[in-house]
């Protein structure tokens, strides 16, 4: 679930930060002011107002990576959008403006490629954000409760009073699952962010 909403968050997110970016104008400044009223809103928050509007039977896994994707884009397309800022003010993009090339050269052929490691720093957050989501929603009731995933196990745990019943193994296991995934993740996020920048490469 949290693959499948960061994905479509990020895609959606770089194609709306970039081509922002890229051409401005209105269009830019409508979606600077659209992802900046967003954020200011708590991602959980709109995602308990849609799931607790939805009928719990029909509320299938897709359905809920979809829900979640509602919130996984505004992150990553501020973030490709002031990359894409930043870069096309860089003396190789306006050598190639200078030699012909056109917008779409420029595009796949000098951005595209700087752009990777961010994207997938971006993709990372994005993924862990969704999981958090993806645990958060299960774990309150929201989600689909008969799936086997973690946020549903946490939901019997507590349900069943897994505490008060001396059954702490209940929630210790997907507990320290969520603890493994989420080092794994920022292990990994840290790698490629020291790839993106220079500045915090160690020194070799």
């Amino acid at each position: 679930i949290g693959v499948i909403a960061g994905i479509i968050g990020v895609g959606f997110g770089t194609l709306l930060g970039f081509s922002s970016a890229f051409f401005g104008g209105w269009y830019d400044v409508i979606v600077r002011w659209l992802v900046d009223v967003l954020l200011t809103v708590p991602g959980l928050l709109i995602l308990i107002v849609i799931a607790s509007s939805m009928d719990t039977k029909s509320f299938t896994l897709t359905r809920m990576a979809l829900v979640i994707a509602l919130t996984a884009w505004m992150g990553p397309t501020r973030v490709i959008r002031s990359q894409v800022l930043s870069m096309k003010e860089n003396p190789y993009v306006m050598m190639a403006r200078l030699n012909g090339m056109s917008n779409w050269g420029i595009i796949f052929r000098e951005l595209m490629p700087n752009l990777l490691p961010y994207l997938g720093a971006s993709l990372v957050g994005s993924v862990t954000g969704a999981i958090f989501a993806s645990v958060g929603l299960p774990a309150l009731g929201l989600g689909p409760l008969r799936e086997p995933t973690i946020g549903v196990t946490i939901y019997w745990a507590m349900n069943q009073n897994a505490l008060l019943r001396e059954l702490w193994w209940w929630l210790m296991v997907p507990i320290v699952i969520i603890i493994l995934m989420f080092v794994m993740l920022f292990m990994i996020s840290a790698g490629l962010d020291e790839l993106a920048n220079p500045r915090v490469r160690r020194a070799e």
